[in-house]
């Protein structure tokens, strides 16, 4: 099994309606390790991800806020298999995210 770590998107700024950010690749299996949010508004906004499509049951965050030109820095393990996707938004076009992970190759 080979592992890559990699960045696995962004940086780019989010949609105010889900889309897809990340497909896991066929015999693959995904670790997010890093989520990375900035706010470059004047104003607090939201932040939505979810593993999967967007629905409730799939959020992994749900309405997170974050204030005016902070951050959220979230350290972590999400465990993704092999065509999973990875849906994030904002409730403005000022957030940027930015995913960090590994890439194991499985076979």
């Amino acid at each position: 099994m080979a592992k890559t770590a990699k960045r696995l998107y962004g940086p780019a700024a989010l949609t105010t309606s889900a889309a897809t950010k990340y497909t896991v690749p066929s015999t693959t299996k995904t670790i997010i390790r890093h989520v990375h949010v900035s706010n470059t508004s004047a104003g607090s906004l939201t932040f939505t991800m979810s593993i999967g499509a967007d629905a409730a049951g799939t959020r992994v965050f749900d309405g997170y806020s974050i204030a005016a030109g902070a951050v959220l820095d979230w350290f972590g393990y999400i465990v993704m298999d092999a065509a999973e996707i990875l849906q994030a938004l904002g409730s403005g076009t000022a957030l940027v995210l930015t995913v960090f992970g590994d890439e194991l190759t499985l076979g």
